[in-house]
């Protein structure tokens, strides 16, 4: 047998045991019991380990959650600093807690680095770099960070991959999509989103942030898209030094906009920083439609005159023109209380459907905009209208379009980081200029003719598609060849208990042939015998009690779980 033939889980046995001893130790044995079924079956009841926590009782479940997502490693930490961005699928608690999860991992030697370099390289990097820092200036889970110096005396720094980290998070991958499927299967009544889904996002996401080339893309399109900007700075990206496993690029040196007493220090201007580290975020989303996905404050540098300069291009969003619109009128609508113009956004944004009982729905946000009624628009804040717009979502079981809800997040980001910096910082008055233009771009001459092309095309390709598919369908019927595709919900429990009905209904059964069979072979008296008894017999009895005794046991243990 190959390696590759052996089920995935019990490749890796060794950390999916490791898992399950987190999860107990931080008292989530409910988890735990709900997949001991699949588990048992899978690994045998010795897999399972036998711990009792005291953490429920002493510790909040949201900080227990957390802490156990910590001591699970980089894989499962990313995962949380990424759910924690998306405040549509998880609960608030849930989101605010995991935006405290620490990246705390011990750096790797410097001689493991240079042997990385060279690797990447192909060459000794000390004839591509006069000089590389031994000390890293950052540390995390899947990178680390060294200042060096090109041959030309320029300031870079070298982002390098972690050995070995890509097949760590392939292999917790593996074992968080059975999790997935088990939290799926057993709690669907405590969970409003797949979470199945939620991993395959997580997956696409942070595979993207092991690419360092895609990651030099985004900073020399963001560098092209602020090229004539003089108040931001993106620094150079050099392809021709970097790689799948490596990213050089300028250094930033500058105050982290996090830092208030330093910014005072330096006697910059809280209240311009402010505004252009909103305007900032606003410009990628609103007009280029290509933005930095985590703006916090501690991935803003400030720089000399109130310049700002963002760091880390790892995680970036993409919205097109026509969601630009829709998410301007949703802003719009719930800025002026229009619950129409929310409902249509939703409609248009893919947010809402046929399913959902829109009558009950707007008088939910009826209720929303209610409590904000005489609110004056400066003292509004966007953070505290959109989360109650993001608890709604969760409570009708819908989910945003990741695209969408990485937008969002990045303009309530924006606004935490323009009142961090200045706590009279009106947010809604720097966003309306951008909610002006797209009103007033959706009815541009120039786009609307543009649009009445791509319409005429699809026409016209319609009119064309249409008597083939029309003969595709008729000669399926006329064959006898037509079907319809029915999926079923739910109901694997069902499928599961009738499944196991069976099982006992036959093992009866077969317990049934053995006594009635064994009973008329010592009725005829059969040889070879046993204490007078015909042997055949006895131990068709012997197995009869050995198969009933556990199909008993079976049904207790199952009954009890």
């Amino acid at each position: 047998m190959t390696f590759n033939a052996i089920p995935r889980t019990w490749r890796h046995l060794r950390r999916y045991n490791q898992v399950i001893r987190i999860l107990l130790k931080y008292g989530f044995d409910d988890v735990v019991d709900a997949a001991s079924k699949d588990l048992i079956l899978r690994f045998g009841e010795k897999f399972i380990p036998r711990l009792k926590s005291d953490k429920k009782a002493s510790q909040p479940s949201t900080e227990r959650l957390r802490n156990a997502i910590e001591e699970l490693g980089p894989t499962f930490i990313k995962m949380g600093q990424i759910l924690s961005m998306r405040p549509d699928l998880i609960p608030p608690d849930i989101a605010y807690e995991f935006q405290k999860l620490q990246d705390e991992v011990t750096p790797i030697s410097f001689e493991e680095i240079e042997e990385v370099l060279r690797n990447e390289l192909k060459s000794d990097p000390y004839k591509i770099f006069s000089e590389i820092s031994k000390e890293s200036i950052a540390v995390a889970s899947i990178a680390q960070v060294h200042r060096g110096k090109l041959k030309d005396g320029k300031d870079i720094v070298l982002k390098i991959q972690r050995p070995g980290v890509r097949a760590t998070i392939d292999v917790d991958i593996e074992i968080l999509g059975d999790l997935a499927r088990v939290l799926g299967k057993y709690f669907q009544d405590k969970i409003t989103q797949d979470p199945v889904a939620i991993l395959d996002e997580f997956d696409k996401s942070i595979h993207h942030e092991l690419d360092f080339i895609q990651e030099g893309r985004n900073i020399a399109r963001f560098k092209r898209n602020f090229d004539t900007d003089p108040t931001i700075f993106i620094p150079q990206y050099y392809p021709e030094y970097s790689s799948a496993n490596l990213l050089v690029m300028d250094y930033v040196d500058g105050i982290k906009a996090s830092n208030i007493d330093m910014i005072e220090k330096a006697g910059l201007d809280r209240q311009t920083i402010a505004k252009r580290g909103t305007h900032l975020s606003f410009r990628q989303i609103f007009e280029f439609g290509f933005f930095h996905a985590d703006p916090h404050s501690g991935n803003i540098m400030v720089l000399p005159e109130n310049v700002i300069a963002p760091l880390d291009y790892g995680m970036v969003g993409q919205i097109d023109e026509v969601t630009i619109d829709h998410l301007g009128d949703l802003i719009v609508g719930a800025i002026r209380k229009d619950i129409n113009r929310i409902i249509r956004a939703f409609e248009h944004l893919g947010i809402v459907d046929y399913t959902v009982d829109i009558d009950a729905f707007k008088t939910d946000i009826a209720d929303i905009i209610e409590n904000y009624y005489g609110v004056p628009l400066k003292e509004l804040e966007i953070r505290i209208l959109m989360n109650e717009f993001f608890k709604l979502i969760q409570s009708y079981h819908l989910m945003l379009p990741p695209r969408l809800s990485l937008a969002l997040k990045a303009i309530l980001t924006a606004e935490g980081l323009g009142r961090l910096l200045y706590p009279e910082f009106d947010a809604v008055s720097e966003l309306r200029p951008y909610l002006r233009k797209i009103i007033m771009r959706r009815y541009d001459p120039k786009r609307k003719f543009r649009e009445g092309l791509i319409l005429i095309d699809d026409l016209a390709l319609l009119a064309e598609e249409l008597p083939k598919k029309a003969r595709i369908i008729i000669n399926k019927v006329a064959s006898g060849k037509f079907a319809i595709q029915f999926e079923h919900r739910n109901l694997e429990r069902l499928v599961d208990e009738l499944g196991k009905s069976s099982n006992r209904l036959s093992a009866a059964m077969i317990i049934s042939a053995l006594i009635i069979g064994s009973s008329f072979i010592i009725q005829a008296s059969i040889a070879p015998k046993i204490f007078g008894y015909p042997l055949i017999g006895v131990l068709g009895f012997l197995l009869a009690s050995v198969f009933g005794l556990k199909l008993i046991w079976d049904m207790f243990r199952n009954r009890k779980s």
